[in-house]
């Protein structure tokens, strides 16, 4: 659903480029808590801060996996759902921001100008109404893995119509081509519904992977163990924890991420690398609405059109295959590399800013 420029006019554009570059600062301070740069940092929030960047090359990496939905179009991961579950919703929009720039600048896919409008839909929308149904979810039902990978599902089954749904308003706002706005959003909403699909097995899965191995790195399961019950008298009691009997050992020091994050960087290379190949060619939702409506008529050409990498390919590099896998492993690398220094620095300003020792005051005599 990457918009590119010409959709939208100058504008509207200005002004979801406010709303994206505030939500990417409020995001910032967020952030800071969530990867644990902060004195009243969630439990678990230290674990998973070295995943931020790896979630944000993974969701790289499989954006580029599009898959077929059907009358000749196709769909991508959005991610947003699947970056506020793992990693936090602050860190989610950030990781998707940073997805969103590094496609724009190096791979010219969705505008530059219309980087503002693609980080609010791609980034802003889905990630709080995926993170708010999926909150709700685990909320009522019962506290059990099982629940957050259902959960997951429907948050990011939710999150794509709703996405498309939000380019819709947009373009009723903004728009530059005289189209019926009630049939763009019956088509954006209908395909994209069927994309969501895909999106909620992709966001389930992965979700269900990481929890199956490392729960404690997961934002969305963090508190997932319910507390024990016993039956008394026919009802249902809080078992009171025992009394132990001797000093409790020391806690065992945090397991290091460190596996994980190494099976998640070969994962996203891999499908960069080699699954990208046999994705889809067909358009995805938001091109095959635009070419049905005429919207594309409007559309111009990416200040990063000669780019090296544009249409994720290596110029200089004829085999398509080997163009495309290369590519696809320079986004990877960049993706990680940039993203992970965007999520230190976030957390270590709060860090540092915390820890400074206060400057003595001399009293004059």
């Amino acid at each position: 659903m990457h918009v590119p420029d010409g959709f939208i006019n100058t504008p509207v554009s200005v002004v979801t480029g406010v709303v994206a570059a505030g939500a990417v600062a409020v995001s910032l301070r967020g952030a800071r808590r969530e990867l644990g740069g902060s004195s009243v940092a969630l439990a678990g929030a230290e674990r998973t801060a070295p995943l931020a960047g790896l979630v944000a090359a993974f969701i790289f990496a499989v954006q580029m996996l599009n898959f077929p939905v059907g009358a000749g179009t196709s769909g991508h991961l959005l991610g947003g759902a699947l970056a506020a579950i793992l990693v936090g919703p602050c860190t989610g929009v950030l990781c998707i921001a940073v997805v969103l720039l590094m496609q724009g600048i190096l791979f010219a896919d969705g505008g530059l100008t219309a980087l503002g409008v693609n980080i609010t839909v791609m980034g802003v929308v889905t990630v709080v109404v995926a993170y708010g149904l999926f909150r709700g979810l685990v909320t009522i039902l019962p506290r059990t893995r099982r629940s957050v990978t259902g959960a997951s599902f429907v948050a990011a089954l939710v999150s794509v119509p709703a996405a498309a749904a939000a380019f819709t308003l947009l373009y009723a706002l903004g728009g530059v081509t005289d189209v019926p706005i009630a049939s763009v959003f019956t088509a954006m909403v209908g395909v994209h519904t069927l994309i969501g699909i895909g999106e909620a097995g992709i966001t389930m899965l992965t979700v269900g992977a990481v929890i199956a191995v490392r729960p404690d790195l997961v934002h969305g399961a963090r508190g997932m163990a319910a507390p024990l019950k016993l039956l008394v008298d026919g009802e249902l009691v809080d078992a009171q924890p025992a009394q132990p009997a001797q000093p409790a050992p020391a806690p065992a020091p945090a397991r290091s991420p460190r596996r994980v994050w190494l099976a998640g960087l070969a994962a996203a290379l891999v499908l960069a690398g080699f699954g990208s190949f046999y994705a889809s060619a067909s358009p995805d939702g938001l091109e095959k609405v635009a070419a049905d409506k005429g919207i594309d008529k409007s559309v111009e050409e990416h200040a990063a059109a000669n780019s090296p990498l544009a249409d994720y390919g290596v110029e200089s590099i004829s085999d398509a295959r080997l163009s495309g896998g290369l590519a696809g492993v320079i986004g990877v690398g960049a993706t990680v590399v940039v993203g992970s220094g965007v999520f230190w620095v976030a957390r270590r300003r709060r860090s540092s800013g915390e820890n400074a020792a206060p400057t003595p005051v001399q009293n004059s005599v």
